[in-house]
């Protein structure tokens, strides 16, 4: 028979345990993959690299790049220098004729018919010399500002082509090995800090004004029904519009457990529902049965049939005995201890003696 439970009120939700940071490196770019640095489990410090794509092609690229940037560099300096012969010797004021004596006749003779016809601006000639000149030098720095641009780029595929361990960690899961061709996007694999580890649960709204950030609680861990203490590291400040429920984070003790393994923590009530639980009713351990991580016991039904209902447990008692948060009413009669021959409906009996 199903008894009524005594004490302060507490519920107890199921969790899992989490890394503190677990991240998914992907492919930034495609090719194949080169290098792998390890295998699930092992361990690597901050910067360490983890997967390498093939970068042969981009590395030409590179080099082919650099030796552009050498050309545009000497055509800058060769603009430069044309720039300054331009401004300290025009070739407005170079001779038109040959060298020597009829050079000077032609000078003294054609400069000023030149002037006095009309013909010619020297001034203009020159200014249109320099501005030319000026242009040059700009397409120049132009040409190396781009090509630096580009190396840039460049350089950013080839850092993407590695994946760099964002923190110390281990692997997780490996998603490729040597040798396979990835696109970009594609996850290579499973990255994770497990050093530090937490519970993360969904916690219904109406428990979430009894939990606080750095509130100690008690979890118990799935090996061996182990509890520890348990501190409030994360509350989310939006709740989930479905379920209607918190996701709120737990700190682990250190070494206490592994991440993906079921956990329990136990949630204080403080709502006004939270007096109608100390009328919860309680069962004996005994009578639970899991299927999974989901407990469920045996109800007899008013033919004595048993059938098999879900139950949700919340703070175990004193005496073997637990609380049922819900699935079953106060008065049910449920089996304390249902054998392998039991299941829902009917309950086999052993075959007769012969």
């Amino acid at each position: 028979m199903v008894q009524q439970a005594q004490g302060a009120p507490s519920v107890s939700l199921g969790g899992t345990v989490i890394p503190y940071k677990e991240v998914v490196l992907s492919a930034q770019l495609p090719g194949r993959v080169a290098y792998l640095a390890g295998i699930e489990g092992d361990n690597f410090k901050a910067s360490d690299l983890l997967v390498g794509i093939d970068d042969a092609e981009l590395l030409a690229k590179r080099r082919a790049m650099v030796a552009q940037m050498a050309s545009a560099d000497a055509q800058l300096r060769n603009a430069g220098v044309q720039y300054n012969r331009e401004m300290f010797s025009p070739r407005t004021n170079a001779s038109p004729g040959g060298m020597g004596v009829p050079n000077l006749f032609d000078q003294m003779f054609t400069r000023p018919m030149e002037g006095l016809v009309g013909d010619r601006e020297r001034g203009a000639e020159r200014g249109a010399d320099l501005f030319a000149s000026g242009i040059q030098v700009q397409e120049a720095q132009n040409t190396i500002m781009r090509l630096q641009a580009e190396l840039q780029a460049l350089d950013t595929k080839i850092r993407d082509a590695r994946s760099i361990a964002p923190f110390a960690g281990v692997i997780v899961k490996k998603l490729v090995e040597v040798g396979d061709t990835v696109q970009p996007g594609q996850p290579l694999l499973n990255y994770a800090d497990v050093e530090y580890l937490q519970v993360e649960v969904d916690v219904p709204a109406r428990l979430r004004p009894g939990l606080r950030e750095g509130m100690v609680v008690t979890a118990e861990l799935d090996l061996h029904n182990r509890r520890v203490p348990v501190r409030v590291a994360q509350i989310f400040p939006v709740a989930d519009s479905q379920r209607h429920t918190v996701k709120v984070k737990f700190d682990l003790p250190q070494g206490v457990s592994a991440p993906g393994m079921y956990a329990k923590v136990l949630i204080p009530d403080s709502s006004d529902s939270g007096a109608a639980a100390r009328a919860n009713p309680v069962i004996p351990r005994s009578a639970i049965r899991y299927n999974g991580s989901l407990p469920g016991v045996y109800v007899l039904g008013d033919g004595g049939e048993p059938q098999l209902r879900l139950i949700r447990i919340g703070e175990d008692q004193s005496d073997g005995f637990v609380t049922v948060l819900s699935g079953l009413a106060a008065g049910e009669r449920v089996l304390v201890n249902p054998g392998p021959r039991v299941t829902a409906g009917w309950a086999k009996e052993p075959p007769p003696a012969r």
